[in-house]
């Protein structure tokens, strides 16, 4: 797990964002559906510490993807 900044256009940070590494693995949302996501890279909004914020977004080949989709 790596944590890094959003940047806007004019590369003002706010926010963060977890990228990570995960096999295949069965997950259960807020509402109680369960999910089922392939290997690979992902990335979500989250601060250190704290649960995220908002969807798990992936898989991507490399870690570098992940990152570069969640800056776009």
């Amino acid at each position: 797990m790596t944590y890094f900044t959003f940047k806007d256009e004019d590369g003002n940070a706010y926010g963060s964002f977890e990228v990570f590494h995960q096999n295949v693995g069965t997950w259960t949302d807020e509402d109680g559906e369960q999910h089922e996501d392939g290997p690979g890279w992902y990335w979500w909004a989250c601060f250190p510490g704290c649960m995220p914020d908002g969807d798990l977004i992936g898989p991507f080949e490399t870690r570098q993807e992940a990152i570069d989709d969640a800056q776009s």
